[in-house]
């Protein structure tokens, strides 16, 4: 009887933190628009540059990564990490777009940023697990949590079992 009671305790703690995966994920979209949003800002900044000076962007990068200059050349492997992170949240905007709710807990585990990752985990605010996503991710971790109880327990229920009754 104590096991199950502590089975179901630590099954509803599991259930808690599960059911803010959908949270912290939606706190983390919030985070990538923004990062996206100065992302863009930078790139297309460098882009009119690019175009005023008559040349393309990846001729801009190239140029500057040759230059004899070592901080012009950091400048230009600094601009081509900024694009291809840019390229990369994108795409990882787009997928949280068109996912489902489930999808999306998925994409963000796969392929987060670490940046967007640890300004959403510092600023995170727990929320009441109402959506469909929160339910299901809750359910998940309230199973996964009795039932590694469960698990863990097995081998001391098999010896408490297998004890000879003494009169």
């Amino acid at each position: 009887m104590f096991a199950r009671r502590i089975a179901l305790l630590i099954g509803f703690v599991f259930a808690v933190v599960a059911s803010q995966l959908p949270e912290f994920a939606q706190q983390y979209r919030q985070r990538l628009g923004g990062a996206l949003d100065e992302l863009n800002a930078q790139v297309a900044g460098y882009d009119a540059s690019a175009s005023h000076s008559g040349i393309t962007r990846d001729e801009g990068v190239s140029r500057l990564q040759k230059a004899d200059d070592r901080f012009v050349q950091q400048q230009g492997g600094q601009m081509r990490d900024t694009i291809a992170r840019r390229d990369r949240l994108q795409r990882q905007s787009e997928g949280f777009a068109n996912a489902g709710p489930v999808t999306r807990l998925i994409i963000l585990a796969g392929d987060f940023d670490p940046t967007v990752a640890r300004g959403a985990y510092q600023t995170f605010e727990p929320g009441i697990p109402v959506t469909g996503e929160g339910i299901i991710a809750g359910l998940v971790g309230f199973l996964l949590g009795g039932g590694l109880t469960h698990l863990a327990a097995r081998p001391l229920r098999r010896r408490k079992q297998a004890a000879p009754i003494r009169a």
